[in-house]
């Protein structure tokens, strides 16, 4: 059994209230693990759409060709990294 730690509060009107009240009723629940499961699922759903990324095909396929040629050479990422290392020697020698 879980254990409530936290707590949100809310005010609404009482015509939303009376319609929460009505659904939660209607499925057996307290209005409390009414909202709750509401908010929950909502969340899931929110956070699935801001959280992950959708490619067409095309794009997929771009995406996994440039995975494909990581082991490449990059002149411009190795002479910053050797500007970084010379920075950072020349920080701890100060």
């Amino acid at each position: 059994m879980s254990t409530a730690l936290e707590r949100i509060d809310l005010r609404t009107s009482g015509e939303t209230k009376a319609l929460i009240a009505r659904a939660a009723a209607s499925t057996g629940m307290s209005v409390s693990a009414f909202l709750l499961s509401a908010a929950q699922e909502r969340a899931k759903v929110v956070l699935s759409q801001t959280e992950s990324i959708t490619l067409t095909p095309r794009d997929w396929e771009a995406f996994v060709t440039a995975l494909d040629h990581l082991d490449q050479p990059r002149p411009k990422l190795k002479a910053a990294m050797e500007r970084y290392r010379l920075w950072q020697s020349q920080q701890a020698e100060a």
